[in-house]
């Protein structure tokens, strides 16, 4: 059984997708990034420190709504502006993941909207 989250913060996707999908004790997340839940706005732009951490605020709140936090995350994609960004990037990343990190991959990716710096997915397990 499919089951639909979605959450405010942070807010409806701007898309044809979900937020995020529980199937049995897996979630998977959409792509997030560091909007304002109340106006969608992209905040701290250029920014790569702050808006991981944003991002991965958001992100742990969508776990929350499926029952699950960041502790149980799997696997995390990350999108980046710049590998050259990768370090600052990994600092803040590090501070929501600093003992058993999931699984993860990071790229380096063209064309994400103007000021945003990063995008990240994941999938979790939802405690029995």
């Amino acid at each position: 059984m499919r089951e639909i989250i979605s959450t405010k913060p942070p807010g409806t996707p701007q898309g044809p997708y979900s937020q995020g999908v529980k199937v049995g004790n897996l979630v998977w997340t959409a792509g997030m990034a560091a909007n304002d839940a109340a106006t969608g706005e992209l905040l701290y732009p250029d920014d790569i420190s702050k808006q991981t951490t944003k991002t991965l605020e958001n992100l742990q709140e969508t776990l929350e709504k499926a029952g699950t936090s960041l502790a149980n995350a799997i696997k995390v994609s990350a999108f980046i502006h710049d590998i050259d960004e990768w370090p600052t990037f990994n600092e803040a990343y590090k501070a929501f993941f600093a003992s058993d990190p999931p699984a993860r991959t990071t790229i380096a990716v063209c064309g994400l909207p103007k000021g945003m710096c990063v995008e990240i997915d994941l999938v979790a397990v939802v405690p029995d």
